[in-house]
């Protein structure tokens, strides 16, 4: 029996220009997007900030945390996170957020050096993603590897990747899912590894299945496209690949289902975003102005651009006579549909997870600039003739003199249209002519590499130059020096968890508790659950974006409720201060606390969350009875107002109609009588205008349900009582019917000494729970400063795992006839499901590796030599197995076919 031995290859034979491609195509997208970050001398290549958006305001500080789980310097764990929200569940955004497994190098850097790893996350899906695409385009149509690569930096640089990928790095993944899907939905064209391709889609989806969506339900359609094409592939062999594609598909994604699932629990028990209205697709020449490189258009309009050597190649591919015209037809076809599903709501939804998403509505966007490439590369790949390079070279030319004038079209167009595509256009017909000799081919290949090199890069710093022009993208503080001080003053505070350190609303970022330390309010996520943002309200925080974004609590009551003991004052850029106050302990036992005392759900309440507004129990209405009632106390003078002078206001039910005032001298004012000496606050959570009280004036920013205001000070009250109020805004305004309380200083204090008499006697806490041993034979309810979310459990004495009830939107626990410890600990809804169905998906993968693997093995020793004149089943147009028949038939009569 013959032995078949497979020569090992020479290293030689290993670097040929088909595996070093890859390589070329990542290293030159990669260095094109450092020059033109240099050119505009952003970090870290200058002093500019890049923590625009959300990339500071959640991406910087969420890569701060992780960075603390990897040293294990963080309070929580994966499960969940005790710095944010007074604490909330962490697993469903660090599924979403840090997934990306580029992320993960936070841990190689200092801490105070997060900034460059976030980068880093940046780069690497951009070189990670040219050099897939690469390969991927090989595996359309056999071709140069060179000039594959060269359109592959198209990809990676392309005007979705600099307009907002980089702006959102957990967003970048999908620059790599769509290459790797597509990989993958090829070896089922040709029914070979499954297993593999399995494995390439799992990964994709658990890096951001967002995005991963997007790249799933992209590639499907480039399949599909490509099955009606194979013309001489049988029917039944095509259902064959589909069916192996949606199997694939379907094994890969639930490999990934923890991160779908658990995401998807977080989002159904999440604050609500506000509602995001599709305005409808934008004008056509808009639309078309994003083909062209290096602009930014002031109309909302997806980002396309894929550099001048492909929008040249797309331009000449109706033109190219080489590709057959049904091919031609089904391939614009491809990319004029998904077009027009980006600006029709309908499909808009399917692309974006069924919500029209919140800032651009064209997320998606990368999937058409990767179809764009395709189309280029197919036009290349079968050496367009140089009349064909012309006729694209004039409908390019056309559709720049159309969108002239448009905001899309700037001179960095002018530039890159007019400069790169003559030498682009140049190189090209040299290359279609083939009568270059060595020399002159060196040269054509090296103006080729430059110019889409060096336009790529100047496209880069133009539209990043535009984007952070938009006041919206005025870059966040984040580890300034400041920020360093104040991390570090936290620290040295640090009492978790007998208390909080809370570094407070200030906003360094949205995220200031995950970029500096401490225990505080503060917390920006999509997962920001409904019962934290309505609690903390409810509370006297202020939020924003409808509750998306939470602050911390700044009048003394909440801090003591809620155990702070040291918080940050003071403004961003102003030295570091940490007060101090008196804080109630994180978990207090309440004697006379009962059932009845629990907040109840009544009809028309939330399924998910408590509505406590409308509970008569939460302390009749005021903000100030819901602190009493919180913290078991009176501790208010809830005064009536009496109009004294300005425009007359109008009582309405529950409160008071303030008319406009256009000039910041009218007033209208109010006196209220309270004890002198106390401290006078303002509550008016929806307010926007001035407000004046003893002591000066504040400002309040509140608009209906999207942003809240906290409690602000007002004063001292003066010796005689009188307290005069006054409100100054240039609309109308409506306030609460008492929206003043007087603090009793001495009241708070005597309360938080009793709450500290009924403290534990040790309070622990682990990653994601706490453990507390009372006082002999306590009874009565355990109260937590925690916001009750559902996955939370606690036992009594070692008792029933049992879901804590709530106490003005805190957890409470009943601890019966007496108890002597308490354990508490919270478990991620959806976790246990997803890995469930990862486990049977990963059964599955490897029942089938085992039986493909037994297959392999046992047709080895008997089967027979291959015969000169047997032939394989017939491979489809453009595979790797026909490379040299196809290469012939698109080779004319006295040309050469390229390697």
């Amino acid at each position: 029996m013959a032995v078949a031995v497979k020569r090992l290859a020479s290293p030689a034979e290993r670097l040929t220009p088909s595996r070093l491609a890859p390589s070329f195509s990542a290293l030159l997208a990669m260095g094109s997007y450092c020059l033109g970050m240099a050119m505009l001398g952003s970090y870290p290549f200058g002093s500019r900030s890049r923590a625009v958006n959300d990339l500071g305001n959640q991406f910087v500080p969420f890569h701060a945390h992780l960075w603390d789980l990897l040293h294990g310097k963080a309070t929580g764990d994966l499960a969940f996170n005790w710095n944010s929200g007074y604490g909330v569940p962490f697993l469903a955004d660090f599924l979403t957020y840090l997934m990306n497994p580029f992320s993960w190098l936070v841990g190689l850097f200092p801490r105070d050096l997060v900034e460059l790893p976030v980068f880093l996350v940046t780069l690497g899906c951009i070189g990670l993603g040219t050099a897939l695409m690469t390969v991927f385009l090989g595996r359309l149509h056999p071709g140069s590897p060179w000039l594959r690569a060269l359109l592959a930096v198209g990809y990676g640089t392309c005007g979705w990747v600099v307009s907002d990928g980089t702006a959102d790095p957990m967003w970048m993944w999908g620059l790599v899912s769509l290459p790797l899907i597509g990989i993958a939905a090829d070896w089922c064209l040709h029914r070979r590894r499954w297993v593999i391709g399995t494995l390439f889609v799992g990964v994709s989806w658990a890096g951001n299945f967002y995005t991963a969506a997007m790249a799933t339900l992209a590639m499907a359609l480039v399949l599909v496209v490509r099955l009606l094409l194979a013309t001489d592939l049988p029917v039944r062999d095509r259902l064959r690949s589909l069916a192996r594609a949606a199997t694939m598909a379907l094994t890969g994604i639930l490999l990934a289902a923890p991160a779908v699932i658990v995401s998807f629990k977080a989002s159904k028990a999440s604050q609500p975003a506000p509602e995001a209205v599709f305005r409808g697709r934008p004008p056509t020449l808009d639309f078309l102005a994003e083909l062209l490189p290096g602009g930014r258009g002031a109309v909302n309009a997806p980002h396309l651009f894929i550099g001048v050597l492909g929008l040249l190649l797309v331009a000449a591919f109706p033109f190219v006579r080489a590709i057959p015209v049904r091919t031609r037809v089904a391939w614009y076809v491809l990319a004029a549909g998904v077009a027009v599903s980006f600006v029709w709501k309908p499909t808009l939804l399917l692309w974006h997870g069924l919500a029209v998403p919140n800032g651009s509505p064209y997320r998606a966007s990368f999937v058409l600039s990767a179809v764009l490439v395709i189309i280029a590369w197919l036009a290349l790949a079968h050496r367009p003739r140089p009349r064909e390079l012309a006729a694209g070279a004039v409908l390019v030319a056309l559709l720049a003199v159309l969108c002239h004038g448009r905001s899309g079209v700037g001179p960095a167009t002018w530039i890159l249209v007019l400069g790169s595509g003559a030498v682009v256009l140049a190189a090209l017909l040299a290359l279609a002519r083939n009568r270059a000799g060595r020399t002159l081919h060196t040269v054509v290949a090296a103006a080729l590499t430059c110019a889409v090199f060096f336009g790529s890069a100047y496209a880069a710093f133009s539209v990043t130059a535009a984007r952070d022009k938009l006041k919206w993208f005025k870059p966040k503080i984040t580890l300034s020096a400041e920020a360093l001080r104040t991390h570090r003053e936290l620290g040295q505070r640090n009492d978790w968890p007998r208390s909080r350190t809370d570094p407070g609303p200030h906003e360094f970022a949205n995220n200031d508790p995950l970029l500096l330390g401490g225990e505080g309010g503060s917390y920006y996520s999509s997962y920001l659950p409904k019962r934290t943002a309505r609690t903390l309200r409810e509370m006297g925080a202020g939020w924003y974006i409808q509750g998306r974004h939470t602050l911390s609590v700044q009048d003394p009551v909440s801090r003591a409720i809620m155990g702070v003991s040291s918080f940050r004052t003071g403004p961003q850029a102003g030295p570091v201060r940490v007060g101090q106050s008196a804080a109630a302990p994180l978990l207090t036992v309440r004697p006379g606390l009962t059932a009845d005392d629990f907040d109840q759900r009544r009809s028309g309440a939330d399924a998910r969350g408590i509505d406590v507004r409308h509970d008569p129990r939460v302390g009749g209405g005021t903000v100030f009875a819901r602190q009493e009632r919180l913290l078991g106390a009176s501790l208010y003078q809830v005064p009536s107002l009496r109009p004294t002078a300005g425009p007359a206001p109008r009582q309405l039910d529950g409160g008071w109609r303030l008319p406009a005032a256009p000039k910041r001298n009218v007033v209208t004012s109010f006196s209220a009588q309270c004890t002198p000496g106390s401290t006078a606050y303002w509550y008016a959570p929806w307010y926007a205008g001035h407000v004046t009280g003893p002591g000066g004036t504040t400002r309040g920013v509140g608009r209906q349900q999207m942003t809240a205001n906290g409690i602000k000070r007002l004063g001292t009250v003066p010796a005689d009582g009188r307290l005069t109020v006054s409100f100054s805004s240039p609309k109308a305004q409506h306030i609460p019917e008492h929206p003043i309380g007087c603090l009793a200083p001495k009241k708070l204090a005597a309360a938080v000494a009793d709450l500290r008499e009924h403290a534990p006697v040790r309070l622990s806490s682990s990653g994601h729970g706490l453990s507390a041993e009372l006082p002999a034979h306590s009874t009565g309810t355990a109260v937590l400063a925690v916001p009750t979310v559902t996955g939370w459990g606690c036992r009594v004495d070692g008792g029933a795992w049992r879901a804590p009830h709530s106490f003005g939107g805190l957890m409470a626990v009943p601890l019966g006839a007496g108890a002597t410890r308490l354990d508490c600990s919270y478990r991620t809804p959806g976790l246990l499901p997803g890995l469930a169905a990862s486990g049977g998906a990963l059964l599955a993968l490897t029942a089938v590796a085992v039986t493909c693997g037994v297959r392999r093995r046992t047709a080895r020793p008997g089967a027979p030599a291959p015969s000169a004149s047997s032939s394989p089943q017939s491979p489809l147009p453009g595979s790797r197995t026909s490379t040299d028949a196809v290469h012939a038939a698109a080779t004319r009569p006295g040309e050469r076919a390229e390697s």
